[in-house]
């Protein structure tokens, strides 16, 4: 079962190198179908997860230039404390009991197709924006939107470990068109690193994090994510972003039925 874990976390890390879509999306629900891990352990286990290979990126991003450290700052001030109230109502209404463990099942396979969504039409989306200016926020208002977005993602992340990838991507890029794709992908590494690491304190705390599951997905993980990433360049992205929708529309359908 270990060597299992190892290829899943490997065959994960390159679609994450190969795409850039965050591995919650793709590593949760494969523990709860594949390996039958209950929902609120998946989930807290690839938190602990995310909020260790994204301080890598993090730091990367940070060393290019492509953070807006305060975009970060205002998707913090409504992630986190969202986080740590979805973890409090976690462990009220029990998280580890199979009623609970349902309805985190069906969040999960929201959240999947949500980034089906954001997979597939951020381009239009973008596109719309651009071509209607004045439609786009300003000011107060674009800041309170982007807390209300943290917030949101905040709770997501928290309840399913789905939402800091592509679905947090997609809110960047409609929130800030004019930012490059790299500071989009740079800035939503960037405040994604405290939300995981509060969300999986949360989950510690709540007693479903399997720690040595999570040692031996980073061991297959990290030379994944490595392959991937050498490997992107030589794979169309639209081909990429189409087989992995396709894929995460089974999976969410899976989780469903």
């Amino acid at each position: 079962m270990t060597l299992s874990y190892v290829i899943s976390g490997f065959v994960v890390g390159i679609l994450v190198g190969l795409t850039g879509v965050g591995g919650g999306s793709l590593m949760t629900p494969l523990l709860t179908l594949l390996f039958g891990v209950s929902p609120t352990v998946a989930v807290g286990t690839d938190l602990a997860f995310a909020s260790i290979t994204k301080t890598a990126g993090t730091f990367t991003h940070k060393l290019r230039g492509t953070v807006n450290w305060r975009i970060v700052r205002l998707l913090c001030f409504g992630a986190l404390p969202s986080a740590v109230l979805a973890a409090i109502c976690l462990k009220h209404f029990g998280a580890l009991d199979k009623e609970i463990g349902q309805i985190i099942r069906y969040t999960i396979a929201g959240s999947v197709l949500l980034t089906v969504v954001a997979l597939l039409f951020k381009g239009r989306m973008l596109a719309w924006l651009n071509s209607h200016p004045e439609k786009q926020l300003q000011g107060r208002s674009l800041d309170a939107a982007t807390i209300i977005a943290g917030a949101v993602l905040g709770a997501l992340v928290t309840v399913s470990s789905i939402g800091a990838g592509a679905i947090g991507a997609t809110l960047l890029v409609m929130l800030y068109p004019r930012l490059t794709a790299a500071e989009v992908a740079g800035t939503d590494i960037a405040y994604a690193v405290p939300l995981t690491a509060i969300a999986a304190i949360g989950h510690w705390w709540l007693g479903s994090i399997n720690w040595a599951l999570l040692f031996t997905l980073l061991i297959g993980s990290i030379p994944g994510i490595i392959l991937g990433s050498m490997a992107a360049r030589a794979v169309p992205e639209r081909v990429l972003r189409v087989v992995l929708a396709s894929t995460l529309t089974l999976v969410a359908a899976k989780l469903i039925y």
